[in-house]
């Protein structure tokens, strides 16, 4: 049953993507290459060098006075139960998995996930609070079938993520916190899927929410997508932004209608541009990205030269069709 609804979702998907191709006077289809522009991704060991020199988590429990500076409420948020889970989007690791207290959760290389089995124990697990598996579910974004327990060396039940052992991170102390990230090159935030979070996961093309913008499209290394003012999208998509142009804004390579999330598919389609490259649109707006955008988050490319701006998910220029 669940089988002939995809395939079915599928065949139907595929049919809106070359209805709106014709629209657009294009060529067939989007293809299912991936974007070719290269943004910036996250650190390698995490954000930017955070938890160097922390230590893996099998050393010995945190001191008396860090424990204090965790504070009481996050000691006990640490050891209660997840309840629902919830994605939380985060501009350098995309996905990130957290708790119903907004907590992140964490996977720990030296683990395994098949079979499952827990490795962080004793100070480890002081440092790393195992996550009680009894009575967690899946919130919005989150399979739950890929939920699951695992028996600990103490014999408490461990929540698992397609069989990965989740914990917290004692020095995280509010919701939102990644402290943990990279500690010892061998604790990691989880993605939503069991994963290391990180923007490779991200879709071909999203959406993010800017604290000043609002939500803006970001290709899949989490980099912000803009429009050229002088483009052209109807009756057929034309770029305007050609030779040294192209070195300061680089084009956003085909994207699969099926590898988006949260972006408008009216229009989404790919088409040859005068140079024989092909780009990706957004409702038949060429989108490109920024050179002077350096890390996932940037937004320096929005209003350059009057001209440029960030990326509504229905392809409205952020500042222009806002207005």
């Amino acid at each position: 049953m669940k089988t002939s609804w995809r395939n079915a979702s599928l065949v139907a998907s595929a049919a809106a993507v070359l209805a709106l191709t014709t629209a657009c006077g294009q060529d067939s289809g989007a293809s299912s290459v991936g974007s070719q522009n290269v943004g910036a991704t996250a650190a390698a060991g995490g954000y930017g060098g955070l938890g160097s020199g922390i230590g893996t988590g099998t050393e010995t429990s945190p001191s008396a006075s860090s424990t204090s500076a965790v504070g009481q409420g996050n000691l006990g948020a640490q050891s209660a139960s997840a309840g629902k889970l919830q994605v939380s989007a985060n501009p350098e690791l995309g996905d990130v998995l957290t708790d119903a207290a907004g907590l992140s959760l964490y996977r720990f290389d030296e683990d395994t996930a098949e079979p499952p089995k827990s490795n962080c124990n004793g100070d480890c697990a002081t440092a790393w609070p195992p996550v009680p598996a009894d009575d967690a579910s899946a919130g919005a974004g989150i399979d739950k079938a890929l939920l699951g327990e695992v028996t600990r060396a103490d014999g408490s039940k461990q929540l698992t993520i397609a069989g990965w052992p989740a914990y917290r991170y004692a020095k995280d102390t509010k919701a939102g916190d990644l402290t943990g990230q990279g500690v010892g090159g061998k604790w990691y935030a989880l993605a939503p899927t069991g994963k290391k979070a990180s923007v490779a996961s991200l879709p071909g093309l999203s959406t993010r929410n800017d604290p000043n913008l609002g939500e803006i499209v970001v290709d899949k290394n989490g980099m912000t997508v803009y429009r050229f003012a002088k483009d052209k999208a109807w009756p057929k998509p034309v770029s305007n932004c050609n030779g040294a142009c192209l070195e300061k804004w680089p084009v956003v390579g085909p994207v699969s209608a099926n590898d988006t999330k949260g972006v408008q598919k009216k229009g989404l389609m790919s088409f040859t541009r005068g140079d024989g490259v092909r780009q990706q649109t957004v409702d038949c707006s060429p989108i490109y990205t920024f050179s002077g955008d350096k890390e996932p988050g940037d937004t320096n490319g929005q209003g350059v030269g009057g001209t440029w701006y960030a990326v509504r998910p229905n392809g409205e220029m952020v500042g222009v069709s806002d207005k």
